[in-house]
């Protein structure tokens, strides 16, 4: 059912933003310590059988010098450097197997599957690295979405996108890969990496969003208690003084805040019935939106949004921006 902000209303939904005065220096110093290592990207066959596609087990090295695994997919009988998404993945999940990521390169695109890391339980695609975190973490929930709530330096989510942003250059780094064409998508956590490499760097090519996580947290946890803001909510239960400290420790890594820094085209989608990221969290992140940004709102879907049925719609938008 529809349980949000009526459309009419989600229209013209801009709160005011979280945000800390120190979000840019904090990236900043965040992204130049992990630049400080190197990127060390490599690229092995892997055998799939598959006879359309050549498949190449990437790792790179991300936050902290970790490596970090991907997948990445190439159109056989290529002859030119190709435009390329790199892709991140859902919350829970990982880059699984090869053969589930075949789209992209079928369309002519070379695409970059990024893992999750520590995440890959959640029973459909399994992860292949690790969250080394050698400072652990205070008291968390059960999930991602609390690690490190107490210190920003240490929360889960300042590794993982910065391993989202080391993504980008890897996928840069491959010969075969026209480094001034690369888009970033992704659906759920996926969307809300998106988004936050958009506003990281100025060098993507354009951003696809669909039903976005990681966005405007503090109604996402009080209008929701499905999916991981739930997460949220339950730490605060037993931390009832740390209401505002969570919060402004949880806006270093808010989608809505990385999109008022994003600047190049954008494509969002959200689904009026998703109880998992709710709408108006969504329209809170898209309103925001530096660049020229456009939404497609599903009236009668939930997380799903427009899953496959949106497919070319992205793929026409992304081709008039990448020239493929």
């Amino acid at each position: 059912m529809l349980f949000d902000m009526p459309l009419e209303r989600l229209r013209d939904y801009r709160p005011e933003p979280e945000e800390p005065g120190d979000f840019d220096a904090f990236w900043e110093k965040t992204l130049d310590d992990a630049a400080r290592h190197p990127l060390d990207a490599e690229f092995a066959p892997y055998d799939t059988g598959l006879v359309t596609v050549d498949v190449l087990d990437a790792t790179f090295n991300g936050w902290g010098g970790q490596p970090v695994k991907a997948w990445l997919l190439l159109p056989r009988g290529r002859t030119r450097p190709l435009p390329a998404v790199v892709q991140y993945i859902g919350y829970n999940g990982g880059r699984g197997l090869p053969y589930s990521w075949l789209t992209w390169s079928a369309l002519g695109y070379a695409h970059l599957v990024m893992d999750n890391r520590g995440q890959g339980g959640g029973g459909k695609n399994t992860a292949d690295t690790p969250d080394i975190a050698s400072d652990g973490h205070g008291s968390s929930s059960p999930g991602f979405l609390t690690r490190g709530i107490e210190d920003p330096s240490r929360h889960y989510y300042r590794r993982l996108i910065t391993d989202a942003v080391r993504a980008v250059d890897a996928a840069k780094a491959h010969p075969d890969i026209d480094p001034a064409r690369v888009a970033v998508l992704g659906g759920s956590q996926g969307g809300g990496l998106a988004l936050a490499v958009a506003g990281l760097r100025e060098d993507v090519a354009a951003a696809v969003a669909d039903v976005p996580f990681l966005c405007h947290y503090r109604r996402a946890s009080q209008i929701t208690d499905a999916g991981p803001y739930a997460e949220i909510a339950r730490w605060l239960s037993g931390h009832r003084f740390a209401v505002e400290r969570a919060m402004q420790n949880l806006s270093y890594f808010d989608g809505v805040n990385f999109a008022a820094r994003a600047t190049c085209p954008a494509w969002f989608s959200v689904g009026l019935m998703d109880k998992v990221c709710p709408s108006s969290t969504v329209f809170a992140a898209y309103h925001r939106y530096a660049g020229t940004a456009s939404i497609e709102v599903f009236p009668y879907n939930g997380h799903e949004g427009g899953a496959d049925h949106d497919l070319p719609r992205k793929r026409a938008a992304l081709g008039g921006v990448l020239g493929n």
